[in-house]
């Protein structure tokens, strides 16, 4: 089961106790599935735990029934209502006349209460909304072919404290979210908290992986850095016995010299413990500059 599938799964295991939060999801639906006019309703769906849910949601919400059932035979879920009497009553319920188009704009007076909201949003998302594997990437949106509502729905948004932003697809208008932190906000509001969590966990461990994947490519940086400073320092002291100038250098220098032959693949840090008594790092590699000094001129 997808990400998205699973979310929807979990939405529709919500009850149908209020009849106004019945009425709130069925008008998100229907603004967001494929057709709603008043003279024909169309939703077209692959989830078959809307396909169960949808039948009980309009009876509850409407006492109405569809016109036609999915098939059997199908490979998607498709309800229809030709009924133009049943559409009416639907529209009326919405606060519109049933004589034009009920999809000018959201009616807010429906959305005053906070369930309300959620339950549209629910509604609109298990009819035109989709959700990335969060693994790949944050992505959840709602697409509508009506323009009207989904500006209205953008400003509901925003009211409601989320930031989403739209665009236009083949004639429809989508709104989307790319920030997980509002998408798990969007789906906790919805009714789908256990997939929040998923999503949750799955964006906890991808910042762990890049974290570790960070510093290790760091740590790798700064060893690479640290062998070729004591390659260039090895170079400098067999430039040094070449010239036979060793003999001549300080006690200190000397001490430097045989540390650094003896232990070639130490880091400074782990270097400057190794002198008696332990020296700083900074001490250290001053030492070696001026070894790689000598060397040169």
């Amino acid at each position: 089961m997808s990400f998205s599938s699973g979310v929807k799964a979990e939405l529709c295991r919500i009850g149908l106790d209020r009849l106004c939060c019945a009425k709130a999801e069925a008008y998100g639906a229907l603004l967001y599935c494929n057709t709603f006019s008043a003279h024909e309703v169309r939703i077209i769906t692959e989830s078959p735990d809307f396909a169960a849910r949808l039948p009980l949601l309009i009876d509850r919400a409407f006492g109405l029934a569809f016109d036609r059932l999915p098939s059997p035979e199908e490979q998607k879920y498709i309800f229809q209502m030709t009924d133009t009497g049943k559409i009416g009553r639907m529209i009326d319920a919405f606060g519109f006349d049933s004589r034009q188009s009920p999809v000018l704009h959201i009616n807010f007076g429906l959305l005053e209460e906070n369930c309300c909201r959620a339950a549209f949003l629910r509604g609109a998302f298990l009819a035109g909304g989709s959700v990335t594997e969060p693994a790949k990437r944050y992505h959840l949106e709602l697409e509508t072919s009506h323009a009207q509502a989904s500006r209205e729905l953008l400003a509901l948004l925003t009211d409601m404290g989320s930031q989403p932003k739209q665009t236009g697809r083949g004639g429809c208008r989508v709104t989307y979210f790319k920030s997980s932190g509002q998408i798990e906000d969007l789906l906790t509001l919805m009714g789908a908290p256990l997939s929040a969590m998923e999503l949750m966990n799955t964006r906890a461990e991808k910042e762990l992986r890049n974290g570790v994947n960070r510093r290790v490519n760091c740590e790798a940086a700064n060893l690479d850095k640290a062998v070729d400073a004591a390659q260039e320092q090895l170079r400098a002291i067999r430039r040094l016995y070449e010239l036979g100038r060793v003999e001549d250098l300080p006690a200190q220098l000397k001490e430097t010299i045989i540390l650094r032959e003896t232990y070639p693949e130490l880091t400074l840090s782990q270097l400057a413990e190794e002198f008696d008594p332990p020296i700083t790092k900074s001490c250290l590699n001053h030492r070696l500059r001026k070894l790689t000094e000598l060397s040169r001129s």
